[in-house]
């Protein structure tokens, strides 16, 4: 399984393992209750990034939540801005 970043809902922002061929997973959120999570693809010419989004979370709301992911990746990486 590989690990995939996931967004809106409890799991916001975490990168959890999930399987490759779902659309779409179902993961527990405390005892009796369960979140719908979609799984989306960004795509810009070869290049690709996968997502489970929340079903209530908006595309555009992912969008920027993406952008806001990977600008502080850029940062707190080593040698980042």
């Amino acid at each position: 399984m590989q690990n995939y970043l996931f967004i809106g809902g409890n799991q916001d922002g975490l990168l959890l393992p999930a399987p490759d061929e779902p659309e779409s997973i179902q993961l527990q959120v405390g005892v009796t209750d369960r979140e719908a999570y979609l799984r989306e693809t960004l795509t810009v010419a070869d290049m690709f990034v996968t997502i489970y989004r929340h079903q209530n979370t908006p595309p555009k709301q992912v969008l920027t939540k993406l952008i806001d992911h990977y600008r502080a990746w850029a940062v707190n990486r080593p040698g980042g801005l």
